[in-house]
This record gives structure tokens, sequence and C-alpha cells, in this order.
């Protein structure tokens, strides 16, 4: 009867020992289930600004007629291609800068300052960009960018 009631304890043990490790692993499980469900309620707080940024941004040019104007009333309201996530309008004639977001904006007022060629660095600087390799890259795409809405 003693190896049966040691094989008992013994089989008594190693359950015990999977129900723990079980245990441990429903725990880990449950902190990845919490980091993951914060994870996910940041990106929906991130996405819905997002949206409400854009929204703003991508408004249809007709509105920003009133504040910038335009030349010739006869122009049919466009609604600006949306190119990444910055909304640039396809430039006509009598158009101002002001259509533009804020950051061409200043750009164009930078480059329109200085009279004469500037570097994307120096305009970079001049917008209060750290003088960073990423910086003057990002404000050269954006440049890239406002040059195609200007040639459209």
């Amino acid at each position: 009867m003693g190896s049966l009631l040691g094989e008992l304890a013994r089989r008594k043990a190693v359950v015990r020992q999977r129900i723990e490790e079980i245990h441990e692993q429903i725990a880990a499980l449950a902190s990845q289930l919490e980091d993951e469900q914060d994870r996910l309620s940041r990106l929906t707080i991130t996405r819905e600004t997002v949206e409400e940024i854009l929204g703003e941004a991508a408004r249809p040019l007709d509105e920003f007629e009133g504040q910038a104007g335009l030349a010739g009333a006869g122009a049919a309201p466009v609604r600006p291609p949306v190119l990444g996530v910055v909304t640039v309008p396809p430039w006509r004639p009598g158009m101002k800068a002001g259509v533009l977001p804020r950051a061409y904006r200043d750009a164009v007022e930078i480059m329109a300052d200085a009279g004469a060629a500037i570097r994307a660095g120096q305009i970079a600087v001049a917008m209060g960009l750290p003088d960073e390799a990423a910086k003057r890259e990002g404000l050269r795409s954006k440049l890239k960018r406002l040059v195609r809405a200007l040639a459209l």
C-alpha cells in the first residue's frame, strides 16, 4: 500500500505544480491583456484627435476662399487633395498662400522674406526647428509637396 500512497502523493504534487504554472501563465496573460487594452485605448484617442485635426485641415476649398480669397469669382471650389497628413490645394492663378496649411505658409513667408535662394536647413532654423537632419528632411519633403502643388 505504501507505494500506492506514495504514487498518489507524487501525482498530487505534479498536478499542484501544473496548477501553479497555469496560474502564472494566467497572470502573465492578464498583464499582457491589460497592456494591449491600454495600447488600444491610446490608439483610439490618437485616431480621434487626428480625425479632429484633419477634419479642420481638410475643409473644402470654398471655406478657405473667405479667409484667403481667390481671384476670379468663376473659380469652381475644389476639395484639396490630401498628400500624407497635410492638405495642400492645387495652385491656381490668383490663389494666395493663406489657403496653405500653417507649416507651408511659414515656409513660403520665409522664402519670400529671404528674396534669394535659401536651403531647407536655413528655412528649418528660421521656422524654429532644431538643425537636425530629420527636421531638414521632413521640411524638404514638405517643400517638394508644395512644388508639386504649384506644378498642377
